[in-house]
């Protein structure tokens, strides 16, 4: 599957932002961190508990709620 939320993306996987899900408030907010569409987002891995998840975008490490993660589409096929 090339499509699928940050939430499902095995630790170590890359993959292009094709869309960021959820109401106006919280896509803005990810989009002022630096989560637009485009961009390549790597996860590099997950919290001993689960959350959060620790992503490289544009650069530099981003934290991410795992509810945050769920909104966030990638495509993984243009991340090779």
């Amino acid at each position: 599957m090339s499509i699928m939320t940050v939430e499902q993306l095995p630790p170590g996987t890359s993959g292009i932002i094709s869309e960021i899900l959820g109401d106006t408030t919280i896509r803005r907010r990810l989009m002022e961190m630096g989560v637009l569409p485009g961009s390549r987002l790597t996860l590099v891995k997950w919290a001993p508990l689960g959350d959060p998840a620790e992503c490289l975008i544009r650069g530099y490490k981003l934290s991410l709620r795992r509810r945050e993660a769920a909104l966030i589409t990638v495509d993984t096929k243009k991340g090779e």
